[in-house]
């Protein structure tokens, strides 16, 4: 199982929004997920400085290639861009995360 860990950034002020949004998960987004073999997927929150930090696990990581493409993804990412960094694309601005410890 291939483990993947990112952070991004949220702008001040939409903690809430983030969280209710999220709690509100499309269906046609968690089986796009699902479909694409994501599990384990979590998303933190420092309150300090409003970092984002998700973890995942996936089947194929190639898999989470193709993603970006998806027109639910697309959509997803045009829903979050006011509330977040994004890039031209309205994906979420991502800074992989190297992996230094881990205990299974």
């Amino acid at each position: 199982m291939y483990r993947r860990a990112f952070k991004m950034q949220l702008f001040a002020g939409f903690e809430e929004e983030y969280k209710r949004r999220h709690a509100e998960l499309w269906p046609e987004l968690e089986q796009l997920l699902k479909a694409t073999g994501i599990s384990e997927y979590s998303i933190f929150l420092d309150p300090l400085t409003n970092s984002l930090f998700g973890v995942l696990k996936a089947t194929d990581p190639a898999k989470l290639d193709n993603l970006p493409a998806h027109p639910v993804m697309q959509k997803w990412w045009n829903y979050m861009k006011d509330i977040m960094e994004t890039n031209a694309d309205n994906s979420p601005v991502q800074v992989p995360l190297e992996e230094v410890f881990y205990l299974p």
